[in-house]
């Protein structure tokens, strides 16, 4: 049987859902609105086949970038909420979605164990962080910014769209934030806030939040967690002892940033900030007379920095969280457990052979890996040609350009070169690939019988 990236059922169930919704508007008189039957049939089938030019992402043997499909629920709800195309800057916009954005929130909220909080969608993980460092800024004028030099590269951009000063902080072999270097610059330069990254996009590698969040009470400075990619993990419980332990003080950060569109099952794009504390809110007045005033309920608008965003959305992410729940015992959580799981076997695999050698124990779901040769250039000549071996055998991986100093100890005499070396980096975000990893190391043998 072949692979297919939809079920008929799953459009007789968005056809329901529609029916459904056209219900609540039944009662107006018709309109001569456009249909795609009154328009060119051929261009809708025009952009199909340009659409053709696309890995597969959906697929188990698409193991490379941190790609995920939607669930299917959340596809139909948000293909159902397109019919009404809400609005949730304002509650005129969008009523019903901007209910369950609040809704979806307060559940994600809850994960991180934040008991007060505000917090909202976004468009993208992005302008999660970006309205978490401006939050920064306004409570904490003047300081500077520091991040691991594992972080996202969008905590040193965004803190130069905003003028803020921003502070690399070196990592340790195991891509965590080094904390003896973040305690050397915090006592010598106050610092605003330090930005722990729960998940690394390169290696999944997961920063001691629960340390530096006590740092910073000496200190005094913010704790922000970039959770964009890792933020779901919190509701793993097969996680190592550093992992579960950052996951857990995240409920004493000043704010996190998670990725809907990540590992929450969501289309692009879903972001969500949330801080710990509601009086920033206050950071966000302006007057807008001609938007809210239909309800002296808050507006969704008043609380971020965007104006117009998908309410589609947060119906979406509302839809996927009433029936698939964020609970540790659920099967959302077991899900994530599927693609440790995968991680950990890729790893083992990688470690007991000859042709292979990982980089680092995954925390999460993230594996990189070096191929053995006798040069560093020769390491990464034949990572690139690995990588076009394995696609042509429908096995999608990813490429990762490491400096010398990251490599294992066992490549130590490799770190006085000059030049990056190319790796190999395998996200395993979908649950599917724990049964489909024997499959995918078949593969990856077979391709690299070419080398």
């Amino acid at each position: 049987m072949s692979f297919s990236l939809f079920e008929s059922r799953d459009i007789e169930l968005l056809q329901q859902a529609v029916e459904t919704l056209s219900t609540g508007f039944g009662h107006l008189p018709a309109s001569n609105a456009p249909s795609v039957a009154d328009t060119d049939k051929a261009a809708i089938q025009d952009a199909a086949q340009r659409m053709h030019d696309n890995y597969p992402y959906a697929h188990p043997l698409y193991a490379g970038q941190m790609l995920k499909p939607p669930h299917p629920v959340a596809r139909a709800a948000y293909q159902m909420a397109m019919w009404v195309n809400p609005n949730n800057h304002a509650l005129d916009g969008g009523r019903a979605s901007s209910e369950m954005e609040k809704e979806a929130v307060a559940e994600i909220a809850s994960m991180f164990g934040f008991s007060q909080y505000l917090g909202h969608l976004t468009s993208s993980g992005t302008l999660a962080n970006l309205e978490a460092l401006w939050i920064a800024r306004e409570t904490h004028p003047g300081l500077p910014i520091a991040g691991s030099n594992s972080a996202h590269y969008t905590h040193s951009r965004l803190s130069k769209v905003l003028n803020i000063e921003y502070h690399g902080i070196e990592c340790k072999q195991n891509g965590r934030m080094d904390l003896e270097a973040l305690e050397s610059l915090a006592s010598s330069t106050q610092l605003g806030t330090v930005v722990a990254t729960a998940g690394t996009t390169s290696a999944g590698a997961v920063d001691p939040v629960h340390e530096i969040t006590a740092m910073g009470k000496r200190y005094n400075f913010r704790v922000h967690v970039d959770a964009a990619y890792g933020g779901y993990f919190r509701l793993a419980n097969t996680l190592g002892d550093n992992a579960s332990a950052a996951y857990r003080a995240i409920a004493n950060a000043h704010s996190v940033a998670i990725d809907p569109h990540k590992h929450g099952l969501q289309p692009y794009g879903c972001g969500c900030v949330v801080f710990s504390d509601p009086e920033v809110g206050k950071h966000y007045l302006h007057d807008s007379p001609y938007t809210y005033f239909s309800s002296d309920e808050l507006h969704l608008g008043e609380i971020s920095l965007e104006c117009s965003r998908a309410g589609a959305a947060a119906v979406a992410l509302w839809t996927t969280q009433k029936a698939l729940p964020l609970t540790p015992a659920g099967k959302f959580a077991e899900a994530l457990e599927s693609s440790i799981n995968a991680a950990r076997r890729l790893n083992d695999y990688l470690a007991a052979s000859d042709l292979f050698t990982p980089i680092m124990p995954p925390e999460l779901d993230i594996v990189m890996w070096l191929v053995n040769a006798a040069t560093p250039q020769d390491a990464s000549d034949r990572a690139h040609r690995l990588f076009d071996a394995a696609a042509q055998r429908d096995l999608h991986l990813a490429l990762i350009q490491l400096e010398p100093s990251q490599l294992p100890d066992s490549h130590a005499h490799w770190r006085s070169h000059d030049k990056p070396v190319a790796c190999l980096r395998s996200c395993l975000m979908k649950a599917e690939h724990d049964d489909w990893l024997d499959t995918i190391w078949q593969r990856l043998l077979q391709a690299a019988d070419t080398l």
